[in-house]
C-alpha cells in the first residue's frame, strides 16, 4: 500500500475510531466496533464503533438540545455563515488529506477525489451560506382585514443517511443546505466507508459549529440506519441509496409522520444521434461510465445509438475501455480503481452472467481483473453489452463499470426505450442539432436531461430523481435549501 501522510496515519491510529456526539467523541455505548477495508488491497484499514438504537438515542437527543440551546438556530443567515465559510475554508485547507482518506476508503483514483470530490463539497457549504443571506425569512402577507406575515424557520434534527460512493461529497450536498437554514444534523454514514466523514466533523469541531448542530453515528445500516430511520425525534429525514432501502426508510418514517428525501439508484440512458463528433461522444462514455468505477447512480449505463454510426461508435469504445490503466487508487497513473467491496464485485459479476445467460452480446468481456501487487483488490474490468430492452442488464442498475447498448433508427424509438426505464434520474442527449437535442431532453422522463454531457453537477441547477429514483426533493438547488425550512404564518384581526 502506499505511504500515507502523517497527519492521516495519526488520525487511523486511535482505534476503534470513535463516533462524533454532542460535540465529544465517544465509542459505542455497547462497544461493537466493525472493520473498513482498503478495496484496492482488501486489508483492514481500521476498526470503527459500531453505534445501535441507543447511540442514534444519544445523537438525536445531542441535535435537540443544540437546536434548542446552542444558540445555532437562533443565528443570524450571516453569523451561521461565518462558521460555514471557515469550515469550507478547513476542507480545502485540509483537502489532500480528504482525498488521501476517500480514496483509501472508497477505492477511487486520488485525482478523481481531488478533482471533484472534495472541492465541490466545499463549494457545496459557501454556495447555501450564500444562499441563506439572500433568503428573506419573513414576508408580510397582503390580506383584507388583518396584519399578517409568513416566517420561514427551520425544522429542528434532520436525519441523513448516505451511501459508501461519493460519502464526503454526499455529506456536503446533503447537511449544507439544512445546517444553513439552521437545523442541525446526525449522520449515518454507509458502514463500508465511514472514515472522510468522520474527519469532517473534526474540521466543523475546528471550525467552532456548536457541539449538537453535527453528530456522526457510525455503524451498519440494519441497526444504526434502521434506527434513526425509525426514530421519532426527526423533524425531516434524508436517504440516499437503492429503491429497495429507501421503501423502508420511506415507509419507517411514514409511521412518525416525518418527511423524507429520498435519493435513490438510475438507469441512466445516453441517446447519440448520428450528427456527432462520434470519437468526442465515445471518449464522453467511456468516461462516464468508468467515473468512481461505474459506482454512479446516474451515470450513462444504457447507450442508446443511432444505426448509421453504431458500428463505429463502439469500435472506439472498446478500445478506450480495453486500454484503461486499472490499479491502486493511490498511483498517479491509474484510471479504474477497484469496487468499493467484494459484495459489490459480486454483484456485478453476477449481473454480467445473467446478461450473457439472457442473450447479451459481449462487446468487452468484463470479469474479475488481477493488478499485480493488489490481488486481493476488489478488480472488475470493465465490460460492453448489446442487445434488446428485455435484458436484466438493460433494466437494473448494476453500479459497475458495464455499460449496455441498444439501437434505434427514429428519435420517437429512441425515447420509447428511453421512458420505459422504471427509474428517472439522468439522461443525456447527444446531437449537433440543437432543436433537436432540446426536443427530445424536453420529452425524456427523468430529474435531469443533460445535452452533449453527462453528469453534470452545478450549484443553482437543482439534481433529483422521480420513478423509482426518489422522491421528496432533490439536491443543489435553492428548494433544497426551501425544503429544511418550514412556514409559519402569523396573523392578527386588525379590527
Amino acid at each position: 500500500m502506499t505511504t500515507l501522510r502523517a497527519e492521516v496515519t495519526e488520525f487511523l491510529a486511535a482505534q476503534p475510531l470513535k463516533m462524533y456526539l454532542g460535540g465529544r467523541w465517544t465509542e459505542s455505548l455497547h462497544g461493537a466496533t466493525l472493520e473498513t477495508r482498503d478495496p484496492g488491497t482488501g486489508s483492514v484499514i481500521a476498526r470503527v464503533s459500531a453505534g445501535d438504537a441507543a447511540d442514534v438515542e444519544r445523537a438525536v437527543r445531542a441535535g435537540a438540545v443544540a437546536f434548542a440551546q446552542s444558540g445555532w438556530a437562533a443565528m443570524t443567515a450571516k453569523e451561521r455563515g461565518v462558521i460555514l465559510h471557515r469550515l469550507a475554508d478547513l476542507i480545502d485547507q485540509h483537502q489532500e488529506i480528504l482525498v488521501e482518506i476517500e480514496s483509501l476508503d472508497v477505492g477511487k483514483p486520488r485525482a478523481q477525489a481531488a478533482a471533484f470530490d472534495v472541492p465541490h463539497a466545499a463549494a457545496t457549504f459557501r454556495y447555501y451560506a450564500d444562499l441563506a443571506l439572500r433568503t428573506q425569512p419573513a414576508e408580510p402577507l397582503v390580506v383584507s382585514g388583518f396584519e399578517a406575515r409568513r416566517m420561514l424557520v427551520p425544522y429542528g434534527v434532520c436525519g441523513f443517511i448516505f451511501p459508501w460512493n461519493f460519502p464526503f461529497l454526499l455529506v456536503g450536498w446533503g447537511i449544507a443546505p439544512a445546517l444553513a437554514a439552521g437545523n442541525t444534523v446526525v449522520i449515518k454514514p454507509a458502514e463500508d466507508t465511514p472514515l472522510s466523514t468522520l474527519y469532517f466533523a473534526k474540521l466543523a469541531e475546528q471550525a467552532g459549529v456548536p457541539a449538537g448542530v453535527i453528530n456522526v453515528v457510525t455503524g451498519l445500516g440494519e441497526t444504526a440506519g434502521a434506527a434513526l430511520a425509525r426514530h421519532p425525534g426527526l423533524k425531516r429525514m434524508s436517504f440516499t441509496g437503492s429503491p429497495e432501502v429507501g421503501r423502508q426508510v420511506a415507509e419507517a418514517c411514514g409511521r412518525n409522520l416525518v418527511p423524507v428525501k429520498l435519493e435513490l439508484g438510475g438507469k441512466g440512458a445516453a441517446i447519440v444521434f448520428e450528427d456527432v463528433d462520434i470519437e468526442a461522444v465515445a471518449t464522453a462514455l467511456v468516461g462516464a461510465i468508468t467515473l468512481n468505477a461505474g459506482q454512479v447512480c446516474c451515470t450513462a449505463t444504457r447507450w442508446l445509438v443511432q444505426r448509421k454510426i453504431y458500428d463505429p461508435l463502439v469500435k472506439l469504445a472498446v478500445a478506450a475501455l480495453s486500454g484503461m490503466r486499472m490499479g491502486y487508487g493511490a498511483n498517479p497513473d491509474t484510471q479504474l480503481g477497484p469496487l468499493v467491496s467484494e459484495k459489490q464485485r459480486a454483484r456485478v459479476l453476477d449481473y454480467l452472467d445473467q446478461g450473457v445467460k439472457e442473450g447479451a452480446k459481449l462487446l468487452l468481456d468484463g470479469g474479475t481483473a488481477v493488478v499485480q501487487g493488489y490481488e486481493e483488490g476488489y478488480y472488475v474490468k470493465p465490460a460492453l453489452l448489446a442487445g434488446g430492452p428485455g435484458n436484466v442488464c438493460a433494466k437494473e442498475e448494476i453500479f459497475g463499470p458495464v455499460a449496455y447498448v441498444m439501437t434505434f433508427d427514429a428519435e420517437q424509438e429512441a425515447l420509447e426505450l428511453v421512458n420505459g426505464s422504471a427509474y428517472g434520474l439522468a439522461n443525456s442527449v447527444w446531437s449537433g442539432d440543437p432543436e433537436r437535442a432540446n426536443r427530445v431532453a424536453e420529452r425524456l422522463t427523468a430529474g435531469n436531461s443533460w445535452i452533449n454531457a453527462h453528469n453534470l453537477f452545478a450549484h443553482g441547477i437543482p439534481y433529483g430523481g422521480c420513478n423509482l429514483s426518489g422522491c421528496g426533493g432533490g439536491v443543489l438547488g435553492e428548494d433544497t435549501f426551501r425544503d429544511y425550512l418550514r412556514a409559519q404564518s402569523i396573523a392578527r384581526p386588525l379590527a
